[in-house]
């Protein structure tokens, strides 16, 4: 029985688009590990290519060349075993001519980077095989897979050699949104309550491998406690396993995103270079943007008299699992952490964090939960630099028609109760991020939280409230 595919609609009818094409095409696919990028391949394509090979992850030059001339061999080839990436592609131009075949020819390689060792010209001889092969036929679909995205985007997506502007599809696989995350625990027989399920989302994000995990017949707190708490888990590791595959020296990304990890709004650049104390160059510039690409952090920028500050854009981590893994990583190997510390205020405080950066990657739910599908939106939080009290705006959506939304965003088991006292702050904050930012749109107060505010009189204090039905849209 085939087991059920959960999303991947956009993905899928490219994928059903390009085998249609009538034409060469050349597709990147990319994406963090364990995002499921492999399974997207394998479940369109049912394991049925024309040619397929896999690099070894930390092969080296001769390894990755042995896994290429067997992937050679079991597709037919008979020819003698190639010492260069030019001789390899050679080879499977000559195995690929020799097949007989009706309708497309595809070709899959995964973990593509992995072939590209130190000087081994991998990347030039791709570069040849298609320009002199595959582009001048009509019925090739190559289709490159990797996790190492920053690896990706400048050696094929925007490559300035041989493979210039040749990608003819790039496929970014994103992590499951909080409905495709239900939809995919309910496949596995678990069936918990949508809160338990943001409790899970803030924990292991929507990455589809670490939802695997998940047993049904436990509780999440003793899943949590089996596969990241308890000693050699499955991924007690996965912090350091995350990074190593996304990039190939992933020492200053760690050490950004440790110093992301405890500025919840962000810092300018100015600023992470000051707390690594290394200088504000263009190498810090291109890890924060290779970071970006990965979905790990966002750049953001605020707004001075209505007009973006382009000069001051702040970074901010929002991937879940690395907040989640800085906040608790002292704690691994503590068998039974957090079921011993449910309830407590060390994981209800980081749980009112968390939740802020699960409503920062739902904003499309958002904007549609506040009808505003149609009307261009930016979004960004909002620390005071000048005036007292100091004070900060989980979420702001800057709407084109002259409105903003300031988002208060609480976390708890019930209704929130708003009180007199969180009523006034909520103006304060609203009258110092008034004044210093001069604008002149008009603002509502906005509350997010699990299932909605008492309807005291504090409650008409606001103009738009979300719950978590409204996330999982």
């Amino acid at each position: 029985m085939k087991k059920q595919f959960i999303g991947r609609k956009d993905e899928l009818k490219t994928l059903h688009d390009i085998m249609k094409s009538g034409k060469s095409e050349f597709v990147a696919v990319y994406g963090r590990r364990r995002v499921g990028k492999t399974y997207l391949i394998q479940h369109f394509f049912n394991d049925e290519y024309t040619f397929a090979a896999t690099g070894i992850i930390g092969g080296n030059k001769d390894e990755e060349l042995f896994a290429f001339a067997a992937a050679l061999v079991k597709h037919g080839y008979d020819g003698a075993q190639p010492d260069t990436w030019l001789k390899a592609f050679e080879a499977l131009k000559t195995l690929l001519d020799q097949k007989q075949r009706d309708g497309r020819c595809v070709i899959y390689l995964d973990e593509l980077p992995c072939f590209d060792t130190a000087k081994s010209g991998f990347v030039r001889a791709l570069g040849y095989f298609w320009n002199t092969w595959a582009a001048v036929r009509n019925d090739v679909v190559l289709i490159v897979c990797g996790s190492a995205t920053s690896w990706m985007i400048d050696n094929i997506v925007n490559n300035h050699g041989g493979l210039h502007d040749r990608t003819t599809h790039t496929i970014y696989l994103r992590q499951f949104n909080l409905f495709e995350t239900e939809e995919y625990l309910h496949s596995q027989n678990i069936f918990w309550p949508r809160q338990i399920i943001v409790e899970t989302y803030m924990m292991l994000g929507g990455i589809p491998f670490y939802l695997s995990l998940l047993n049904p017949d436990e509780s999440l707190a003793q899943n949590i406690d089996r596969i990241y708490f308890k000693k050699n888990s499955e991924l007690s590791q996965e912090y350091k396993r995350l990074y190593g595959s996304l990039f190939k020296s992933p020492e200053p990304y760690l050490k950004i995103v440790e110093v992301l990890g405890k500025n919840k709004s962000g810092l300018t650049r100015n600023e992470i270079a000051a707390a690594l104390k290394i200088s504000s160059s263009g190498t810090l510039s291109n890890q924060l943007e290779n970071l970006e690409y990965c979905d790990i952090i966002r750049r953001y920028v605020t707004k001075v008299n209505g007009k973006p500050k382009n000069n001051e854009a702040y970074f901010q981590l929002v991937d879940l699992f690395t907040l989640f893994h800085l906040n608790f990583a002292q704690k691994l190997t503590t068998n039974d952490y957090w079921e011993q510390h449910v309830n407590t205020s060390v994981i209800n405080t980081w749980q009112g964090l968390a939740f802020e950066h699960v409503c920062n990657v739902h904003i499309k739910q958002i904007r549609h939960a506040l009808g505003l599908d149609r009307i261009a939106v930016e979004y960004y939080s909002w620390r005071s630099r000048t005036t007292a009290p100091k004070s900060q705006i989980d979420l702001i959506l800057d709407r084109a028609d002259r409105m903003l939304n300031l988002c208060e965003i609480k976390f708890c088991s019930d209704k929130f109760i708003l009180t007199k006292d969180e009523s006034e702050r909520l103006r304060t904050r609203r009258q110092n991020f008034t004044i210093e930012t001069g604008t002149k749109q008009g603002i509502f107060l906005t509350m997010i939280t699990p299932y909605g505010l008492v309807r005291n009189e504090q409650y008409y204090d606001i103009q738009a409230e979300l719950t978590l039905d409204d996330l999982f849209r």
